[in-house]
Parts: structure tokens; sequence; C-alpha cells
């Protein structure tokens, strides 16, 4: 069973990396959820911080919300703590010899049959073999587990990609 990620309308818990402006895009459009939005706010985003967060989701309407300081290495939630799992562009940021193995931190917080949709820079120098590591997924029991190439054409070309340092773009999608 693929999920249709166009009308996907998750239910229940969802944990968003990154407290900002992807937090607030799923929590408008899944009011029916609550969202528990996650970003480790530090000195070199200064500006960025959890009242900023909730001052944003206050003035956009937004009420089912939650934020915190977390960080993406060792989250502290237990094991399928939430129904669906949502990041735009973080991971590639984090410091790390093996993001595959902080990939697999968050899925742990993934609930059997959850979601996961998780968008980033997914190049061999970043991240290694991905190919192998849906098949280590697969091999975890996961339904599904596919990367969906975000340079395309379909969202941007493979030139604005390489352009905008966007090469190897991705879309980590599935069910636990």
């Amino acid at each position: 069973m693929k999920p249709d990620y166009k009308n996907w309308m998750p239910k229940g818990m969802v944990l968003s990396f990154a407290a900002g402006a992807l937090a607030m895009a799923v929590a408008k459009r899944n009011p029916q959820a609550q969202i528990v939005g996650i970003d480790r706010w530090g000195k070199e985003y200064a500006s960025f911080n959890k009242p900023l967060c909730e001052r944003n989701a206050l003035a956009e309407g937004v009420n089912n919300t939650a934020f915190q300081k977390g960080d993406a290495t060792r989250l502290d939630f237990a094991d399928e703590t939430f129904d669906a799992v949502v990041s735009n562009y973080v991971y590639h940021n984090i410091p790390s010899d093996d993001r595959q193995t902080i990939l697999l931190e968050t899925l742990r917080t993934l609930k059997k049959g959850g979601n996961f949709a998780i968008h980033d820079i997914f190049s061999p120098e970043k991240y290694g073999d991905m190919q192998a590591f849906l098949r280590k997924l697969k091999s975890m029991g996961y339904e599904q587990a596919e990367l969906i190439d975000t340079t395309n054409g379909k969202w941007i070309s493979k030139s604005e990609a390489s352009f905008m340092g966007l090469a190897g773009s991705a879309l980590l999608i599935g069910i636990k």
C-alpha cells in the first residue's frame, strides 16, 4: 500500500523537525492532528526560538501545535510515540558521519503503521548508500520505503538544484 502524499491527512501525533513553517503548514492542513515541532534553537539561528514559534502559531490561528527544544541525534520521546514524522531540509545540517543512524533514531519514534516524509539532500557524500538504507528499512519490517528524486523537474530541475546547492534532494517516504 503506497501512501497518497498529495492528499495525506495524518491524524494523531505528528513529529515535525525544525519547528517553524513546516509544523505550521502541517497543523493548518491537519486540524485533527497534534503537531510537536522540535528544533535545536542555538546561537547560529539566534533569531529563531520557541517563543517566536508560539507567537507565529497564535498569529496564524493554529492551536494544535506544541514546540520544544530537541536534539535529532537523541530524541526525548519513547519508541512508537508518533503517528507521522515530517521534515524538510534538516538532517543534512546536523554534523554527523552517520546520518542514516539519525534517520533511524527519528523512525524509532514512529508507530507501526505510521507514515514518514523526510525531504533532504540525500547525496552519497552526506548519507552514504541510500538504496542500502531502503533495503535495511524493508528488512526491519517497514511496509514501504522509497526515495523520490525532487530534482527531476517536477519540483525543481537538476540545474536549479545544482545552482542552489540542493543536488541530491529527494523525499524519503514510507510506512513503518
